[in-house]
């Protein structure tokens, strides 16, 4: 079931450096909102905190509250790894485990859980396939490498290996920036399958990759070098391309700057 976010307050730092300062924002179930601005803005530092993996670096840390479906998930008894199977991570370069079969790559997660039944695993790795729109496209060689497959293919299968382990948010950080045109559509056109069942997250820097996938948009800018990022605006994603309430979110849109 795909629940709701909500960032209350939320400053992050790396050690005494403030990178992202006081965003407040929600996102809703069954949507996509992207994430843009210019680089080093902290546009992937606020999706990172979205699953605590903005932890995992050495004095890095968040203040204020990151709530789903009103639980914090910073709370002191939360346990982080059960925060990331239910708020799942796909990145910039796809990242199959290069000489594991298709097969084994889509249930790695679901093994780490102790899943052992050969059945159950091969269910859930044909859904997960057939989520990730790839089944038809390797159904005959699930015991081949998945580093074998194109580029746009190892990102299904990363897409498909994140939603094996039923996450209920997904968290895409420019998915598509490593790929050719046609592989970019295939994942847009798969986001706007996947949101029916999925909270989903995008960074990304293609402003009309925003305009077509994302039901709301979030600009993050960065007034100075040294000063913290900060979120200037988020509202419905036409709105923000037609009408927006900033002139800073106005200027990086028609690109004046970014």
């Amino acid at each position: 079931m795909a629940k709701r976010l909500d960032l209350k307050a939320v400053d992050i730092f790396y050690g005494d450096f403030h990178a992202v300062q006081d965003v407040n924002l929600s996102v809703s179930p069954r949507s996509v909102t992207s994430f843009i601005g210019p680089s080093g803005c902290g546009k992937s530092t606020v999706l990172r905190t979205l699953n605590r993996m903005h932890e995992e670096i050495p004095g890095a840390r968040v203040d204020g509250e990151v709530l789903l479906d009103g639980e914090d998930i910073y709370a002191r008894n939360a346990d982080a790894v059960a925060v990331r199977r239910t708020i799942g991570m796909v990145f910039q370069r796809p990242n199959p485990f290069p000489t594991m079969s298709i097969r084994d790559n889509v249930v790695a997660g679901l093994k780490l859980q102790g899943v052992r039944d050969k059945k159950k695993l091969d269910e859930v790795a044909e859904a997960s396939l057939r989520g990730a729109n790839l089944w038809k496209e390797v159904k005959d060689r699930l015991d081949k490498p998945g580093g074998g497959l194109s580029g746009g293919q190892q990102q299904r299968l990363c897409i498909a290996r994140a939603i094996a382990v039923q996450p209920d948010v997904l968290l895409m950080d420019e998915p598509c920036s490593a790929l050719d045109p046609i592989s970019t559509l295939a994942i847009e056109d798969l986001i706007g399958d996947l949101k029916k069942e999925y909270t989903i997250v995008i960074v990304t820097h293609n402003m009309q990759q925003a305009a077509r996938v994302s039901d709301q948009t979030a600009f993050f800018n960065l007034e100075a070098t040294g000063k913290p990022g900060k979120l200037v605006e988020i509202d419905d994603t036409e709105k923000i391309f037609s009408n927006p309430r900033e002139q800073a979110t106005e200027d990086y849109i028609s690109g004046r700057f970014g």
